[in-house]
């Protein structure tokens, strides 16, 4: 089965969707158990519940980080590239936050000492709250375009600084990004606890899905009313071969809605998103938790395709220079190195989704403070 050029960047587009909904679904609950876990977690005992709640499945789940990297890198290198080179300190930032980690599980409890273990919960926090609000800050970053440009020899050249990335519109973004993580985390957290850990998760995530559906509720009308966005006015003669410098792009408002306007099924995303949430926090509040967590993975998956659909066809808009803006059509690699990688996907992608639905099915069950009294030595 070999697919035309077009069809293969479509193809590849949804590819790295699916691959940031996965790692949303899956690490993302990680990020908000962390980060509620000096908070819910009371005492030494409670907290290693809640570190044991995730330690068996964490380090699988970065897989799916993993991979959308490395797909990225294939399908769409010119994005790779402007965006690891221009985002560099931020980048780094959650490279630095998410080495306290792998640590702070293996290091954490061995020392009894409570200032050790207190330093350890607030380092885990911070590898949790620190990426959940990057990324949020990214993705808001893309609505308002990044300081980039190409030369007429294809180098991009970057002028933006850190600072100039939290930008209000942004910053709210993050806090949909966060808030949303937090409320998956709290519903995973009462799948896997019982007694005070489980109620506290359960207020946890009333509280996080109920500021989500406002933050995202204020990002969509502010991206509807005060933020102009981008559209292709022409395109290259031939599309034989990607020409990045080859299109014309004008900003104007209303454009990131363009896109519902023109595919009304496109408006299934943000209404997911809010009707994810109110199915989870239903659920959550009777104590079906496990209902409750596809429902706040319903919500993260609107919440992503949401800012796909309004972004479409743009992957990296451009604010210095309109036409360098990167897409999926002249952003994307050589039609064999889509094609090839295709079929890795189709061969490596249900493996990933097997192995993880394993993992989950032979880690079920609830964590116990009784488990973690009598395992002290082998647990987390």
């Amino acid at each position: 089965m070999i697919f035309d050029y077009e069809t293969l960047k479509l193809i590849w587009w949804l590819f790295v969707g699916v691959l940031l909904i996965g790692f949303a679904l899956t690490d993302g609950f990680d990020l908000g158990v962390g980060t509620l876990l000096p908070f819910i977690g009371r005492t030494d005992t409670e907290r290693r519940v809640i570190i044991n709640a995730i330690g068996p499945t964490w380090e699988g789940n970065q897989v799916w980080f993993v991979t959308a990297g490395g797909a990225l890198f294939a399908a769409w290198p010119a994005v790779y590239a402007t965006a690891f080179s221009g985002l560099y300190v931020a980048l780094l930032l959650v490279l630095f936050a998410l080495f306290f980690r792998p640590v702070g599980f293996d290091y954490r409890s061995k020392l009894a000492d409570p200032r050790w273990r207190s330093a350890w919960d607030w380092g885990l926090f911070i590898g949790g709250v620190v990426p959940a609000l990057v990324f949020g800050v990214a993705f808001g970053n893309l609505f308002l375009g990044l300081p980039f440009q190409y030369d007429d020899s294809l180098r991009s050249s970057y002028s933006g600084s850190f600072f100039a990335l939290l930008n209000p519109f942004a910053l709210l973004a993050g806090l949909v990004s966060l808030s949303m993580l937090l409320m998956h985390g709290a519903v995973y957290l009462q799948i896997k606890t019982e007694g005070e850990i489980n109620a506290r998760a359960k207020r946890a995530a009333l509280s996080a899905g109920l500021l989500f559906m406002v933050f995202f509720a204020l990002a969509g009308g502010w991206l509807a009313l005060g933020i102009e966005g981008y559209r292709i006015s022409s395109l290259p003669a031939t599309n034989a071969e990607p020409d990045i410098l080859g299109k014309t792009v004008v900003k104007e408002a209303g454009a990131w809605l363009a896109n519902y306007g023109r595919y009304p099924w496109m408006m299934l995303a943000p209404l997911l998103a809010f009707a994810g949430t109110g199915l989870a926090l239903l659920l959550s509040a009777r104590d079906r938790p496990g209902m409750a967590f596809i429902g706040s993975g319903t919500a993260l998956a609107g919440v992503i395709l949401t800012a796909g659909f309004s972004l479409f066809p743009f992957v990296l808009p451009s604010s210095l220079d309109p036409r360098s803006s990167l897409t999926l059509w002249d952003a994307t690699s050589s039609h064999l190195t889509l094609q090839l990688m295709f079929w890795a996907v189709l061969i490596f992608l249900p493996l990933i989704i097997a192995y993880t639905s394993w993992v989950y099915r032979v880690m079920r069950g609830k964590v116990t403070e009784q488990q973690v009294t009598e395992q002290s030595h082998t647990l987390y």
